[in-house]
């Protein structure tokens, strides 16, 4: 009987892989005010669709954070997954907006800042992003136009 709990134990804890299509995919706090300016300000940046959203509270969501070492009941940082590596904190951001081309790769000037001092300054936000610019009853809620970009 032990091996066979331990069996079913393990089934449990495999992770289940997200259906992304391979497209790449932001991770972020729906209920952010912030974080949903953002998913709003990538909805019309990115001209070809191809980026997928997932708000941290659905199940995609966390499937996602927790694949790759994030608390999805504490996230301090939304996640970059593309090509199968996640990116968070600057490094997200910079990697977006890189994505974009064009004069959006004049930011990438922004690597010169050293990664710690970046991310502290993302971290300061991150903490205080309630505080400083509200918190929505619920998730961002997709439009009928953007609906199958987000996984959840």
């Amino acid at each position: 009987m032990p091996i066979v709990a331990t069996v079913v134990a393990m089934a449990a804890t495999e992770p289940v892989p997200v259906d992304n299509g391979g497209a790449p995919v932001v991770v972020f706090d729906g209920v952010c005010r912030l974080c949903s300016g953002w998913v709003q300000f990538l909805l019309r940046h990115d001209k070809a669709g191809r980026i997928r959203f997932a708000p941290m509270q659905s199940a995609s969501g966390r499937r996602l954070l927790q694949q790759h070492g994030l608390d999805a009941d504490d996230p301090l940082s939304f996640l970059w997954i593309d090509a199968g590596q996640g990116y968070r904190d600057s490094d997200a951001i910079l990697r977006i907006v890189d994505s974009f081309g064009g004069a959006w790769r004049l930011l990438r000037a922004l690597r010169l800042v050293p990664r710690p001092l970046r991310d502290a300054g993302y971290r300061l936000v991150a903490r205080n992003r309630y505080r400083w610019f509200g918190r929505r009853d619920t998730c961002l809620l997709p439009d009928a136009a953007t609906a199958p970009r987000f996984l959840d």
